[in-house]
């Protein structure tokens, strides 16, 4: 199904591997205390088990991208004390190799073309609340990948029938039936951009990607994650989807709303340390008001003790 040369690389990550994690962040604006708990968790986890941590800029899709954002995450992590291993990676310098990958799955006949509007998409209900389901309009129309009335396709990654399942470390089972609760995966969207799934996904694969740590709001994304490495013949890696962080009213933390990063705690006269201890606290790590690097975090951890807690926080 792939190129010679992506085959190699997928052989060679499928033999057995020291652990590796990666924190993935995008560089659309300030990171908030809850990314920043996400980095600490991931390096963490993936350091108790003597691995390297990767630190993935996921900047693909440059509209949303903001001017000095990359800059300002690299200096944060610094500032707390957390290292990766090697130098930064950026998405964007890595779209030829998705683009391949898209190139092949579409020459194999894995993908179809979409002319399904967001507005047309938006009416299909989704019963109980749940997340809507693409039905499959155009999975069985002549494909037509060219433009028309001016307008591109997407394309999308048809799924078998069945289940997609995932090792889940923290959160609910991961399972989740590809018809009923997923549909066919968009992997490269009608505007011409690659898509998150199929970037994020080629990535954990041929990186050799074996924890992946972040927020419970990410959990059902992982199941068209783990289509496309299914599709690509490899094996997901392990999944750390860590309860979020909300506010005094119990809102989550996001970016959208600005929510609070260093600079506030700066400005009150916190240091490295401090913020480390408060973000480690707010999961019951560390009894509250501690001071302590990542490394002394690590010191006093092992990664059995780490997962119980975690899956059982006092608070989050």
């Amino acid at each position: 199904m792939l190129p010679d040369h992506l085959q190699q690389r997928l052989a060679a990550v499928q033999r057995p591997l020291a652990p590796r994690g990666r924190y993935a962040p995008s560089p659309t604006g300030p990171q908030h205390l809850g990314n920043l708990r996400t980095a600490l968790l991931s390096w963490l986890i993936t350091r108790l088990q003597g691995g390297e941590w990767l630190l993935r800029i996921d900047d693909l899709d440059t509209p949303r991208n903001r001017p000095g954002a990359e800059a300002a995450i690299l200096a944060d992590l610094t500032w707390l004390g957390l290292s990766w291993d090697g130098p930064p990676l950026r998405q964007s310098e890595r779209r030829g190799l998705y683009a391949t990958v898209l190139s092949s799955l579409r020459r194999t006949g894995c993908l179809y073309p979409c002319r399904c509007s967001r507005r047309m998409l938006a009416d299909i209900s989704a019963p109980h609340g749940a997340a809507a389901v693409y039905p499959g309009l155009c999975r069985d129309k002549p494909p037509a990948w060219g433009p028309q009335q001016g307008r591109l396709p997407s394309w999308r990654l048809a799924l078998q029938p069945g289940g997609l399942t995932w090792e889940e470390r923290l959160g609910p089972p991961g399972r989740l039936d590809a018809c009923q609760h997923v549909g066919d995966v968009v992997l490269r969207r009608a505007d011409g951009f690659l898509a998150y799934h199929l970037a994020t996904a080629v990535d954990e694969l041929l990186l050799g990607i074996t924890d992946v740590v972040r927020g419970a709001d990410l959990w059902a994304a992982t199941a068209p994650q783990v289509a496309v490495i299914d599709r690509l013949g490899g094996t997901p890696p392990r999944y750390w989807h860590l309860p979020l962080w909300c506010d005094a009213t119990g809102q989550r933390l996001s970016k959208r709303e600005q929510a609070t990063g260093l600079e506030p705690l700066r400005q009150q006269g916190l240091d490295g340390p401090a913020v480390v201890g408060l973000l480690a606290a707010s999961l019951d790590l560390v009894p509250p008001g501690s001071r302590l690097s990542p490394q002394e975090l690590q010191q006093q951890w092992g990664l059995e003790a780490l997962q119980q807690r975690l899956s059982h926080p006092a608070k989050a």
